[in-house]
């Protein structure tokens, strides 16, 4: 009986139900005809359609990220529904990977906050999209699949000439880097800039938006193995730096009295080297602590000592030095703090920008879902030059064949065991070459008598 029956069923009492008559109709589910109606519409109900999506079964390592089939959502009021083409992968899903971001959904989720692609449903209470509309949104989190519904007021109209690609390019690094450099760095011509990981997605967001400004100059930091590639790209960086040198000592002697700006995605010790390398009236701006993601899962140790290596500055030591101290977080103002709407209009100012040539987007590679883990590796090795983007309809790279270690052990095993027992039917043979000798040796002597001639001759002298 199924359990639905059970729940619904009245108590038997000599042999009738609530003093209803036994006769009743009695299906071969052990149900009565009337209940057997609502089972047979709940077994022929069709299947929820199923996507493809980016999961994170747990935090901690890569072996934690799937791709795995889930179930098409569902249209709230408010939201629209997107048919994904093209995903942004930003340092922040890194940090959400191993749990070393604030709130964070409770496994297993769909990972991602960045996508792009059409309009093909719209929920109740929508008013600015349509279906067909082609569009980029910045979700809390379930960006990263085939489909994904979006409150409207994360969802923005692609402008003409902006492709799926490039929208997830500029939409996310360079909204960041527009608002660190002119609404909280406030950034004027003749003003100098120092920005860290420079090679990354929104360094060169904040590169090109800053030489839209006359007389700028960019200090960028970023590993020596980039310093080629930026070279090539032509990336309009004055003063170039090596990741983890003096950088402080080659800056003063480019620049005596230092930077009026310091962007800061690290934090840890980088803090206080900014701070220490503003002008008066300097702004030193914290937008990130990608330092906390040290290794392949999160450390309690690496965020704490992120932490303990800045130095407290009191509100006194900031009104003595004429120096400011700021910090941004996209992802707080949005979702946390009623920002959606000011976030709404940067973006129209970056679409603007880009339609008039202002901004060219730096694509380092883009990739299949099923290739989301080699991508997070790349970033977490800080190997990318430029933005990185996951795209649904990618085939799959080939993976390098390698040989089944069972297999190899088996065939090694086995062939050990051949070696052996040729070793063994040698030895065999040897020992009984050697028996023979001796036993042929024993005949002779027997024979001879030791004596070296026969016995019966020696018989016959005596």
């Amino acid at each position: 009986m199924s359990e639905q029956a059970q729940e619904n069923a009245a108590p038997v009492v000599n042999g009738e139900q609530n003093g209803e008559s036994k006769d009743k109709e009695v299906t071969e589910n052990g149900t009565t005809g009337e209940t057997a109606e609502p089972v047979a519409e709940t077994e022929n109900e069709a299947p929820k359609k199923e996507m493809r999506a980016v999961v994170l079964t747990g935090f901690g390592g890569l072996k934690s990220v799937k791709i795995l089939k889930k179930p098409e959502p569902t249209l709230n009021e408010g939201e629209v529904l997107i048919r994904v083409k093209a995903c942004g992968l930003n340092f922040q899903d890194l940090m959400v990977r191993q749990g070393a971001i604030d709130s964070p959904p409770k496994c297993p989720f769909i990972l991602g906050f960045e996508c792009a692609g059409d309009v093909e449903q719209v929920g109740e209470g929508v008013e600015d999209f349509q279906v067909g509309d082609q569009v980029v949104a910045l979700p809390e989190y379930r960006a990263w699949a085939e489909l994904v519904a979006v409150p409207s007021k994360y969802v923005y109209k692609l402008p003409k000439g902006l492709s799926y690609l490039d929208a997830v390019t500029i939409t996310m690094n360079y909204t960041v880097a527009y608002i660190l450099l002119f609404e909280i760095g406030a950034l004027t011509q003749g003003k100098s800039v120092l920005v860290h990981s420079v090679g990354g997605g929104v360094g060169q967001a904040v590169v090109q938006l800053a030489k839209t400004v006359p007389d700028v100059t960019i200090f960028g930091l970023c590993s020596k193995g980039k310093h080629d590639v930026l070279k090539e790209a032509t990336s309009p960086i004055d003063h170039l730096l090596e990741r983890g040198s003096d950088y402080v000592s080659e800056v003063r002697k480019i620049s005596p009295d230092g930077v009026d700006i310091v962007l800061d995605c690290l934090c840890g010790e980088e803090c206080n080297k900014g701070y220490n390398l503003l002008k008066p009236m300097g702004r030193y701006v914290l937008y990130g602590t990608s330092n906390v993601v040290t290794g392949e899962t999160k450390g309690f140790f690496s965020a704490a000592r992120c932490w303990w290596q800045v130095d407290k500055v009191s509100p006194l030591k900031l009104f003595d030095e004429n120096k400011s101290l700021a910090g941004f977080n996209l992802r707080h103002l949005m979702y946390q703090q009623n920002g959606a709407a000011h976030v709404k209009q940067t973006v129209e100012k970056v679409f603007e920008l880009f339609q008039g040539g202002k901004i060219k987007p730096l694509l380092d590679s883009t990739w299949a879902l099923e290739d989301v883990v080699e991508a997070m590796q790349k970033m977490h090795d800080r190997k990318n030059v430029g933005k990185m983007i996951l795209d649904p309809s990618l085939e799959p790279r080939p993976k390098p064949a390698t040989p089944a270690k069972g297999k190899d052990k088996k065939k090694q095993s086995s062939e050990e065991k051949k070696e052996s027992d040729e070793k063994k039917e040698d030895k065999k043979e040897e020992k009984k070459e050697k028996d023979e000798d001796k036993k042929e040796k024993e005949d002779k002597e027997a024979i001879t008598n030791g004596t070296g001639e026969p016995a019966a001759e020696e018989a016959e002298k005596k």
